[in-house]
């Protein structure tokens, strides 16, 4: 929390699965236990079947000196609580244990499918490594919003955060993370299985836009309202996910920004830095530049991923433009080229590249650039963190 307040640190601050943002592949995930030989008997964990991410160990967090623990919802992917755990096969034959709920179907090309009711909602290729979400968000289906309601947190949710938030903050001294966005990501996520149908609607019909976001960002404070009553500042960070960038330029214009999505995001975060102790951090994929300005006078404290490959977003430059007001998650390590397929050297020395760029002064946060992909080698997921632990501040601290 000193790095996101921009004092002082004595070493760099590590995020390893935080987030669902700064996570691991569990495919990645047994592969490096077995590396580490610190193979327990206990299966890896998949808490998250849409993304296929491994809950985090206690002797893997410590591995590597996490500083971070998320405070993730009953039921992080499609309405699956986690619960109930049972064993699974991976297509690789690496056991694990899955949610009870979780039992997808196998289609004729031998891909495994997820269905609700009679809509199919997800698809893992076989031998993929997540799923393609494939469920339709209000921005595609274009509701009728005369008596439409965008979902509120239920009571079962809010028993769950209260205890697990008290269950944290009375046995870790990591930072707690909460992500609680509104219902749907009120910019890419609105359209997701239909991205093309909403984009359509949010560059014809700006006026239903602002009807859309008005219930959305309604039914968000009124969320946000009943979490604060349920842990208080028993976390410290809010999250909030939206992708606004490709890996060129930003998806949308700046003036679209801040004339549709900016003043509703903005009444989200007014009221969470008007009636909470909460930091703000946004993951936002991609090159977003020009967005930044924007983004700051939202209200944004935090930027996550920090995808330094993406056009414009250089990590000096976003350093010495915006280091003073934007605490920077993440920009370790090119997680689409260098951590894959680099040699372990090669890893080390973007590593500390990077954080010769984002450290001084304070106001980052080492993680990886997203979540660690399936692929990974082990060796270079042990070099990306241990670099990290083992950089050398200056004299008195960042």
């Amino acid at each position: 929390m000193a790095a996101v307040r921009h004092e002082p640190v004595d070493r760099v601050p590590v995020d390893l699965g935080g987030t669902r943002q700064s996570g691991i592949s569990v495919f990645a995930y047994a592969r490096l236990k077995a590396h580490l030989g610190l193979e327990n008997g206990r299966a890896p964990r998949v808490y998250d079947v849409y993304q296929m991410l491994a809950e985090i160990e206690p002797a893997i967090a410590e591995r590597f000196g996490a500083d971070c623990v998320g405070l993730n919802r009953r039921a992080v992917a499609f309405g699956i609580p986690n619960d109930g755990w049972k064993p699974w096969t991976l297509h690789d034959g690496v056991e694990v244990e899955v949610p009870r709920g979780f039992d997808p179907a196998i289609d004729a090309n031998g891909d495994w499918v997820i269905r609700r009711g009679d809509e199919l909602i997800a698809q893992m290729p076989r031998e993929g490594w997540y799923f393609d979400r494939l469920e339709k968000y209000p921005g595609a289906l274009h509701p009728e919003l005369d008596g439409w309601k965008a979902p509120r947190l239920e009571a079962a949710d809010l028993d769950f955060l209260e205890a697990e938030a008290r269950r944290l903050w009375e046995t870790t001294d990591r930072a707690i993370i909460a992500p609680l966005g509104p219902p749907y990501e009120l910019f890419y996520g609105l359209g997701t299985g239909g991205f093309e149908d909403w984009m359509v609607t949010f560059a014809s019909e700006p006026d239903y836009v602002r009807r859309l976001y008005d219930e959305l960002v309604t039914a968000w404070l009124e969320n946000l309202e009943a979490l604060h009553g349920a842990v208080g500042n028993r976390i410290q960070i809010l999250q909030v996910n939206d992708d606004f960038g490709t890996q060129r330029a930003p998806f949308l214009s700046v003036r679209s920004f801040r004339e549709l999505v900016m003043p509703a995001y903005q009444r989200g975060l007014d009221w969470i830095h008007q009636h909470t102790e909460w930091k703000v951090f946004l993951h936002s994929d991609g090159a977003l530049g020009p967005l930044l300005p924007s983004l700051i006078e939202m209200g944004v404290d935090i930027l996550n991923p920090v995808q330094t490959t993406a056009a414009g977003m250089d990590p000096r430059w976003l350093k010495r433009e915006y280091g003073d007001r934007l605490a920077f998650w993440g920009g370790s390590c090119d997680c689409q080229g260098t951590l894959t397929k680099g040699r372990p050297e090669e890893v080390a020395a973007e590593v500390r590249a990077h954080l010769d760029a984002l450290q001084p002064g304070s106001g980052h946060v080492f993680a990886s650039v997203h979540n660690i992909q399936a692929n990974v080698p082990a060796a270079n997921i042990v070099t990306l963190f241990d670099t990290a632990r083992d950089y050398r501040l200056p004299k008195g601290g960042s």
